[in-house]
């Protein structure tokens, strides 16, 4: 992906769209595949991206689900929500698991994963929310978090994925590099070959192809 073509787009789909609403917009970027069979394990998505300039205002809040411990570190690194193990039971409601799967971006102590699978699997692993363990540098972790997006393949074929590289506020610059970096950890994973074409759009914009 040529980065003046990038730019070009993003430019365009700014241009069309850009402050004709009462809200602020997302832009996200958008990666359609052929010819691959995600049934195999090697072809499977599960991406958690972090976006180096971050997401202009849409950043998830950082919860961990841990012991007292792990918790502490936690919280002196910023996380938003601490979950101890003996709560886990009281966030199996529709309304907590509704709010842990849109407003958070969740990681959890390793021994913990049981428990986690147990009261909030189903609901969150649907939706490609499960927790991520939480190994090596807990601070690193919960800053990162706040700043990444996630691609998680759902079903047999996934022909396209979407994945937020920021907002309208956001320099024409710094869209771009975030999307580079979506479009960089698909291609690894699934290689150029089985790309087929790449647009970026504004929430209530149209798609704008890249090249």
């Amino acid at each position: 992906m040529e980065r003046k073509k990038l730019s070009e787009a993003v430019q365009k789909a700014l241009d069309a769209g850009k402050g004709k609403r009462k809200f602020t917009q997302s832009m996200e970027i958008i990666i359609n595949m052929r010819g691959i069979d995600f049934t195999k394990s090697e072809h499977r998505l599960n991406l958690d991206i972090v976006l180096p300039k971050g997401k202009g205002g849409k950043e998830l809040k950082a919860g961990i689900i841990a012991e007292e411990a792990l918790a502490n570190e936690a919280k002196k690194a910023g996380a938003d929500l601490i979950i101890p193990p003996a709560e886990l039971p009281n966030y199996a409601t529709p309304a907590k698991l509704k709010d842990l799967a849109q407003n958070y971006f969740l990681v959890a102590q390793p021994n913990l994963m049981s428990q986690v699978a147990k009261y909030l699997g189903q609901y969150l692993g649907k939706r490609g929310k499960l927790p991520k363990p939480a190994i090596g540098n807990i601070n690193s972790m919960i800053v990162n978090s706040k700043k990444s997006v996630r691609i998680v393949s759902k079903g047999k074929y996934l022909p396209v994925v979407q994945a937020l590289i920021g907002t309208e506020v956001m320099s024409t610059d710094d869209l771009i590099e975030n999307a580079e970096s979506v479009y960089e950890a698909v291609k690894n994973k699934v290689s150029e070959g089985n790309i087929k074409s790449v647009y970026v759009k504004l929430t209530m914009g149209n798609p704008v192809k890249i090249g």
